[in-house]
């Protein structure tokens, strides 16, 4: 009996660290994260070095025009994002040996807790991978998706600040500082950088890219074109970033369309991925004799396991389905 148990949470653990790693890997894979990021790094946005010869031309200035998005296009992101970049875009102000005591901390937490459970000295080793490997990675990337969706919703309201400044008639850096003063989390403190970075000599241009790589998305892709095209190419700032404005107000009306429509097929995909569960609760507190010989026997674990498994593909499949790209 305790040689089942001890299988039986071997297996547990097993799933539960598989599940880890497809969530890391596969799952963005299966839910268009890689592609959306591949779109991302298309559009990284270059900074312009050569002025029009003849801006009264159209012709010229359509050609250099096309020149900047091909520019831009092309520019492709060299190499894997570093651990610092990662902690700026989730907003922490962290060293990476802090993050590494922190990773060392999770492991010894989730191993010890695997071990008070289990009283097994060998399935710790698990708790150690996924505590001090899968748990930060998570963490982060869910404190990034936070931030990044705060920093959409108010980036709109920045747009029109720096829109009616220009209109004004005050030039764009001071937009910029009134925004890194006055403005909303984290909109404010991407802003500040941006002046710092002038402040170290950079262009608006240079300052706006690094604004690209710290914040990954496609409204600060946007913002970053129209501004190197403005400085290569000329031509009205403020009716350009006010079209700005209203295309991003309009882009996150249809975001939230389409959450609307995909509710209810969220809520049968959780329906349906929760009622096994439930049944087999329901079966074990009106008969644990008969339901207990899914883990009780060799037989009952393997049904068990590939019931697990194919759960698990079932409701990745459901997620990829309701899964939309805007």
């Amino acid at each position: 009996m305790t040689l089942d148990m001890d299988m039986l949470k071997l297996a547990a653990l097993l799933a539960l660290a598989g599940g880890g790693l497809a969530y890391v890997f596969i799952y963005p894979m299966m839910s268009g994260e890689n592609r959306a990021d591949k779109r991302q790094d298309a559009l990284q946005s270059a900074n312009p070095r050569v002025g029009l010869k003849n801006a009264a031309d159209p012709n010229s200035r359509r050609k250099q025009v096309e020149t900047s998005l091909k520019e831009i296009a092309n520019k492709k992101a060299k190499g894997n994002v570093s651990l610092e970049m990662r902690m700026a875009r989730a907003g922490l102000e962290w060293s990476k040996q802090k993050f590494m005591i922190f990773s060392a901390i999770m492991a010894a937490v989730f191993a010890g807790l695997i071990f008070v459970l289990t009283n097994n000295v060998y399935f710790p080793g698990l708790g150690i991978i996924i505590g001090g490997l899968g748990f930060p990675r998570w963490w982060l990337g869910f404190l990034t998706k936070r931030r990044l969706k705060k920093f959409v919703d108010e980036f709109p309201n920045a747009l029109d600040v720096i829109t009616r400044g220009i209109k004004s008639g005050l030039p764009l850096g001071d937009c910029l500082r009134i925004i890194a003063i006055e403005g909303a989390e984290p909109v404010k403190t991407e802003f500040r950088r941006i002046v710092e970075s002038q402040t170290m000599g950079l262009t608006v241009p240079e300052a706006i890219e690094r604004l690209v790589q710290r914040v990954p998305i496609t409204e600060a892709n946007f913002f970053s074109i129209v501004i190197a095209i403005q400085s290569k190419a000329g031509g009205n700032l403020s009716e350009a970033l006010g079209n700005l404005s209203k295309v991003l107000r309009e882009r996150k009306k249809m975001v939230g369309k389409v959450a609307a429509m995909a509710m209810e097929a969220k809520a049968s995909a959780a329906i349906i991925g929760i009622l096994p569960p439930i049944v087999a609760l329901l079966v074990y507190l009106t008969a644990p004799d008969y339901i207990s010989l899914l883990w009780t026997t060799t037989t009952g674990q393997i049904a068990l396991a590939c019931s697990l498994c194919w759960m698990s593909i079932g409701i990745l499949s459901m997620k990829k389905m309701i899964n939309f790209d805007i």
